[in-house]
């Protein structure tokens, strides 16, 4: 690669940038891409796992190739530090539509094992997820109105969001587009947001939407715990984990206390990072036991007697569900919703009236029954067989 005449004229440029920095992989500015040619090629397509290519031809033989997109590139970047190798970045630094040939480039950074401060390393090594203006990529194209870009943040201390909100308000999309947004990311594909910061993510779980599987003998509640087992058993504090609605397939009460102690799991025990949408309200409550959970709900407001989903991811807890707006807009009767908004006005008031019921107890309290007292006197090794037998008609008697 020495003649640098045979090449084409972008090559006779990498190629003379490439000797001034020997040994060091050399990041290739060519629009929204940094590319790699030849050793270095070669050596990034082992190293990052990404894949080797060819790009036409220079001096008569086709030019290996490999790269990255520039917004994925620090991770790319730190995963190379850490390899030990010694990387120089070069940019775009002239006016393309100016340019007579290649534009021009120079070396702007160079990234070494002992550049431990520098920014790409760091953030590629900090646990968490930061999404500015995050869409989801299929929702978006089918609307015709434009899509509610929000943001999200979950951080090393920030682990887990307590997700309230109306039906139809946009919880399960919030959620899946995140995930997307994740997965996208690191694949090293363009993402649907305005910024995204994506730290190290072991795995996706998820537990959203509601299935049966009759067939094997499973009701859409035995799948969602199976399902919520397994996040349970498996999931780390490094996983995505995306918990959608736990508990309504069951009595209130056992919902609400099984949404409880998996939310609780995960915030104290496993550490995921955790969006967890709800319409237990109860549950709201988690962030005042544990401080590295936070609430957050989608935005609606009433209109008359229905309501306007606004869609955007709030700080908070939601202060009502909606359940009766959504199911007037699903066409529900209007005298069974009448009926309905009466039947909520006195529940609410018989909740605000009547005194906690005490639960009672499982196992009766605590007292030592006279036949316990009686067996624990005996000595079976000192007893005769007469003996033994009147203390038996004794025992019976105590019965």
């Amino acid at each position: 690669m020495s003649d640098y005449a045979e090449h084409t004229p972008m090559m006779r440029q990498y190629l003379r940038i490439k000797a001034d920095h020997p040994g060091l992989l050399l990041f290739y500015r060519i629009g929204d891409f940094y590319e790699l040619f030849y050793d270095d090629a070669r050596k990034a397509s082992r190293l990052l796992d990404i894949t080797l290519t060819t790009r036409g031809q220079s001096a008569g033989a086709p030019i290996p190739m490999a790269g990255v997109p520039v917004h994925a590139a620090d991770a790319y970047l730190a995963k190379l530090i850490k390899l030990g190798e010694r990387v120089a970045v070069c940019e775009q630094i002239g006016d393309p539509a100016k340019a007579k040939g290649p534009v021009e480039r120079q070396v702007v950074r160079i990234l070494t094992p002992g550049t431990a401060s520098d920014e790409a390393r760091r953030g590629a090594d900090e646990p968490g997820i930061v999404i500015e203006g995050g869409r989801h990529p299929v929702v978006e194209q089918a609307l015709a109105a434009p899509f509610v870009a929000n943001d999200l943040e979950l951080t090393g201390a920030r682990r887990m969001l307590i997700i309230t909100g109306p039906n139809m308000g946009g919880k399960s999309t919030y959620m899946r587009q995140c995930a997307l947004i994740v997965l996208l990311a690191h694949i090293g594909s363009f993402v649907p947001a305005r910024r995204a910061v994506i730290g190290p993510v072991d795995r996706i779980f998820t537990r959203i939407g509601s299935a049966d599987e009759l067939a094997s003998g499973r009701s859409t509640f035995m799948v969602e715990m199976t399902e919520t087992a397994n996040i349970l058993h498996n999931a780390t504090e490094q996983s995505l984990v995306l918990m959608d609605e736990v508990g309504r397939g069951t009595s209130t009460f056992d919902g609400l206390s099984l949404a409880w102690a998996a939310a609780a799991h995960l915030a104290r025990k496993l550490r995921a990072f955790t969006l967890f949408a709800t319409h237990y309200f109860e549950l709201t409550a988690l962030p005042q036991t544990y401080d590295n959970a936070a609430n957050v709900h989608l935005d609606a407001v009433e209109h008359g007697h229905g309501i306007v989903f606004l869609y955007a991811v709030k700080e908070g807890p939601a202060n009502q569900s909606y359940g009766l707006q959504v199911a007037a807009l699903a066409g529900v009767p209007a005298d069974v919703i009448e009926e309905a908004r009466q039947r909520l006005r006195l529940l609410e008031q018989e909740s605000l009236m009547t005194p906690p019921a005490q639960q009672l107890p499982l196992l009766p309290a605590s007292s030592t029954h006279p036949l316990i007292a009686a067996m624990g006197a005996v000595r079976p090794d000192e007893l005769t067989p007469k003996q033994a037998l009147e203390i038996m008609y004794r025992l019976k008697s105590l019965l």
